[in-house]
């Protein structure tokens, strides 16, 4: 596989055009996000999923989020209720990663047999562009080994996943932030499963 690199201050057009091919071959690509180096793949396609499961060596009882581009079709791949909605609304796009009943919409692998999956709208418009123009969701988890270093530039990426992917979408080094606060919403109120950049007391006074 030969890997192309393409820098975020390129053709726009040519990002997404080649990403988008790549996503629609099954293949996987690298991207930035508001936190972190991605690892896309289509999260519809069984066999593309795998493939991430594959670059990562993640062990498959270990579950996958994704991101989406609204509400709308967070709604496709998950049982949302008044309270996941109004988190949504209000807080997204942002460095949040909401956990809630997969619908199967994407590939069950994703949800590690828990049949919950974990739904992401970026802080990122060139990503959220993207998985618009795909027109479903991409997964979202660290372009690392698992427990690997946390990629925070091209470079970390490409020399853990570099040999698995298409495509890396090169927008330079990233700012210092941790991953994205994981979280779960149960009879309204806040459970965090991951700490991250958006404290619980935040997230539970939208409610």
């Amino acid at each position: 596989m030969i890997l192309e690199r393409l820098k975020t201050g390129s053709s726009k057009d040519k990002i997404l055009e080649k990403s988008e091919e790549a996503l629609d071959s099954g293949d996987l690509i690298v991207y930035p996000t508001d936190t972190v180096y991605g690892l896309g793949a289509d999260a519809t396609s069984d066999e593309a999923v795998k493939k991430v499961y594959e670059a990562k060596s993640r062990p498959e009882e270990n579950p996958i989020s994704v991101i989406v581009d609204s509400l709308s079709m967070a709604e496709k791949v998950a049982s949302l209720d008044d309270d996941e909605k109004k988190v949504i609304r209000k807080m997204f796009p942002g460095p949040l990663t909401i956990v809630s009943d997969s619908n199967s919409y994407v590939s069950d692998r994703l949800t590690g047999n828990t049949g919950k999956i974990g739904i992401r709208i970026p802080g990122h418009a060139l990503v959220l562009d993207l998985v618009s123009r795909l027109g479903r969701p991409m997964t979202t988890t660290s372009a690392n080994i698992t427990g690997g270093k946390t990629p925070r530039s091209p470079e970390e990426a490409i020399d853990q996943v570099g040999d698995s992917v298409e495509i890396v979408i090169d927008d330079g080094e990233l700012d210092e932030s941790d991953p994205s606060t994981v979280f779960e919403i149960e009879d309204s109120n806040v459970r965090i499963i991951r700490e991250g950049p958006v404290s619980k007391s935040a997230i539970q006074e939208v409610l």
